[in-house]
Parts: structure tokens; sequence; C-alpha cells
């Protein structure tokens, strides 16, 4: 791993993810797995770790669990486990965290960074099935509250190998990581809600040394904090070895509003945890026809997606980015692009008017389906419509059930090419300009703007503007 171009330290980055799966309710119970709610009261004695309480397994986030790893190419388990892991905190009510160890449910796989950052694949380790614990909360008076309504939600933890090298791979893997997981329906990865936490551990060393001592930083919540807390991280333990100091491998915790991490606990190792099989929960045995059925279900990756279009339908990389931003989008658009026969005027259309006018709305509030937007763009495209009337009817389309073509007859929308009526238009704005009239004969094409304007005015933007320009280029040399 390269050095830090103003550093004789090379920096060494691995994630661990927390995602939260997409499930109803939690992992060994039936409580609502939901955001939001008042403190404790998503709880039962199963999730709240009273005596005697047995799990049972959510069958829907072990499937969700292994179209996580059949996105990311890991190799699946067939017969992974649950394992006890054994800590002591106010959040975590049972004094252990049920979770899997010794076999995970996938290993392997990897997620690769954008072309501009070289485009290498970053290895995971890992993917492993466990319950959240709850959350401690300390800035509500001078005691530390405790909300169990998080305490036994569905988590996958996606551990990647420690071949990162700076803030800007860590942002753009976790980018690409989320883009897989939401495609894949696993999770909603809404940061905000908690539904994707990341854990770094970030050590620095010399180049051709053994590794650093390696310090967590733990529960950031957003691409930005993990970038700064990096980049403040790096620099910290940069000052103290070049002091000739000790790097202590410890969690620390990043404080947002000062852009500085501090110390939280020791790190413990992994034997401080006590692993042994959790002996209320069988082995998760896997069908082969169940793995093949999720493997088949699985939508195109976003990257091969993005490529694809690129190369078939002669979309730019900007285009199929934006396009492929949600699988809700990039779907719509290639059944609206196949309906319409018109790839790339879809494509702009979507980019530059359809994504305009959805704001906060959905597709279906917005009333679009793919038949109406590949009638409207083939509307636009024959003519039928200009591109001011196309955008009217496609704000007309959220309260109307009619079809495009309904809507444009309705609203005397379509574009005018009669002749008689163009030829009053256009002799008309001559008339009214005769220093334009004059320059476009004498060769001054760029006049014409002038005339068509008063054409499309005179008009209410109706007429058809290449016939208009073509028709008041005739008038002009004809001299009538």
């Amino acid at each position: 791993m390269s050095p830090s171009p103003a550093s004789a330290w090379s920096t060494v980055i691995g994630l661990e993810v927390h995602c939260q799966l997409a499930t109803r309710t939690k992992l060994f119970c039936g409580c609502a797995n939901a955001f939001g709610a008042p403190p404790n009261t998503l709880t039962c004695p199963v999730c709240a770790g009273a005596p005697g309480a047995l799990p049972v397994l959510n069958r829907e986030a072990v499937r969700l669990a292994l179209r996580a790893g059949l996105a990311l190419g890991c190799a699946i388990d067939r017969a992974s486990r649950f394992d006890r892991k054994n800590y002591f905190y106010c959040d975590l009510p049972k004094g252990f965290q049920i979770t899997q160890y010794a076999r995970p449910i996938a290993a392997g796989g990897g997620v690769a960074l954008p072309a501009e950052l070289g485009g290498r694949t970053i290895r995971l380790v890992r993917i492993h099935m466990e319950e959240d614990a709850g959350k401690a909360i300390h800035d509500r008076g001078p005691h530390t509250r405790v909300d169990l309504n998080r305490a036994g939600v569905p988590l996958i933890e996606i551990v990647s190998a420690p071949e990162l090298t700076s803030a800007a791979e860590a942002q753009a893997y976790l980018a690409a990581l989320k883009e897989a997981l939401q495609y894949a329906g696993v999770s909603e990865c809404d940061m905000e809600k908690g539904s994707l936490r990341c854990d770094v551990n970030v050590s620095l060393h010399r180049p051709g040394t053994p590794l650093g001592t390696r310090v967590e930083l733990k529960n950031l919540n957003s691409f930005k904090n993990v970038g700064a807390a990096l980049e403040h991280e790096r620099a910290r333990q940069e000052r103290l070895l070049e002091a000739g100091q000790r790097v202590r491998q410890e969690t620390r915790l990043f404080d947002a509003e000062r852009g500085e991490t501090r110390a939280m606990r020791s790190k413990e190792d992994e034997e401080d945890y006590r692993y042994f099989p959790e002996p209320d929960l069988p082995p998760v045995v896997l069908a082969p026809a169940e793995l093949e059925r999720e493997r088949a279900d699985l939508a195109e990756a976003p990257a091969a997606r993005r490529a694809r279009w690129q190369a078939e339908l002669g979309l730019s990389a900007y285009d199929a980015g934006v396009l492929s931003a949600s699988r809700e989008l990039a779907d719509f658009f290639e059944e609206s692009a196949r309906l319409s026969a018109r790839p790339k005027e879809t494509a702009n259309w979507i980019a530059n008017d359809v994504l305009a006018e959805l704001g906060l709305r959905s597709l279906a509030e917005l009333g679009l389906t793919p038949a109406r937007l590949a009638e409207l763009v083939g509307l636009a495209a024959d003519g039928t419509l200009s591109k001011a009337g196309a955008r009217e009817v496609l704000r007309a389309l959220a309260t109307s059930a009619e079809s495009p073509r309904a809507l444009v007859e309705r609203l005397g929308l379509a574009q005018v090419a009669d002749d008689g009526a163009l030829l009053d238009w256009c002799r008309a704005a001559i008339a009214g300009n005769a220093r334009a009239a004059g320059a476009v004969k004498a060769g001054e094409e760029k006049a014409l703007g002038a005339l068509v304007g008063a054409v499309m005015k005179a008009s209410g933007g109706r007429a058809h503007p290449q016939r208009a320009r073509e028709t008041l280029v005739r008038l002009i040399r004809e001299g009538t």
C-alpha cells in the first residue's frame, strides 16, 4: 500500500458495516422492526432478555442476508450457525449478543471502487447475521437512559479486508456497497435512521514494516463523517508516531461538531468475548433450490447495468449514473426506453424533466408509468408536441388518468404545421421586425431567432419551430 503523498506513513483501513435488514419483525421475535416509535414500546420478553425466553429465527432475515451475499459475489455457507458474543453493557439486556462467528452465512466476495479511484476490488472477509443492541441515550439529563426498541433488530455485518488506503476510497466503497444492497432489496440503507452504520478500523505503518496498532472508530452514520473521522484519526496517529509515542488499541468516537475523535474505551480482543455456539438455535441450513432461486431473482448489478447502457444504448456515463441512482428509477428507464424505442430521448426526458418534476414524490404520484412516458417521448419526437407543450403534458399527467395523446387534444397543445396558419404568423413576424428580416436576407442567420420567437409567441407555442424557420427563410428570400 502506497504512503500518503505528504507522509512517509501508509494508511490501512478496514470497514465493518452494519446493515439493518428490511424485515417487518425482529430477528428472534415477533416485535415490529420499525423506526421512530416511542421508547421501549416495541419490546417483548425475547428482545428484552427475560430469563427463559427463547429465540425463534426470522426466515425472511435469512433470505435477505443470503441475497446480500449473492449480490456481493460471496461464497455462501449452506450450514451457517449462531454463537453467543458475551459482553456487558446497559443496552444489552441478556449480557450477550446472538451473532455468527465460527460459521458466517457468507465469506469472500468484494466491492469494486470506481474507475477514477483505480477500479480495484476491495475484498470482503465475511458477512454474518446478528441481532442489534438497544440504544443508550447519554445526552438527556444526568442519567443514561436505555431504549430497547432496537434490541433484536436483524443486522448483517459486512467486514472488508484492510485494503483501503484513504478517506476517499472508504467513502467510495461505502457508496458502492450501499447501492448494491439497495438494488438487491436487502435494506433501505437510510443512514439517518441508523439502518446503515459503519465502524472504521485504521492504522498507520511505514512501507515494508508490519501493520500498526489498530484503532476502531465507532458508529459513523454518514459518508461525510466517515471521511472527516478518518482524516482526523490519520493525522492524530501520525503525530503520535512522529513523536515516538505509542498508538493505543482502543475504540474512539467521532465528535462531528469539533471534527475530532476521542477515546471511548479500550478495544477488546476476540478472546474477551468468550464466543461459544448458541444452544437455543439450530444451524441455518439452506436448500440448494433456495440458493438458486435467490440467485436467479437478483437484479443486474448497477455497475454492469451502467456499462451495458453505455455500450448498447449509447448513453453517456453521466446519464447512466443518474438513471441508475435507484433500482426503481433504473427499471423505469429500461422499460420506458424499450417501449419508446428511443433510449437517448427517453434518458434525456427522465434526467432533465421527470426528475425535476418528482421532487419528493414517487413516479406513481407523478402519474407516470413506462407506457405513458414512452407515449409522451414519441409525441415530442415526431413533432406533435413542442418541448414546452410536452412539459405541460408531463405536469398534467399527475392529476389526470388520460393518456398523453388525449391530454394533447383536450389542452390544445398539438404543434401547428398547417401551411396557412404558419404563413400568417411568419408574415406578421417579418412585418413586425423588418431589421431582423433584413439581417437574415444579408446572411446573418442569428437574426432568425428573433423572428422564430415572434412566431412562437403569436402561435402560443404551438407552431412547429423547424417548419417556422423554413417558412421564414423562404418568405424572406422570395421577398413576399
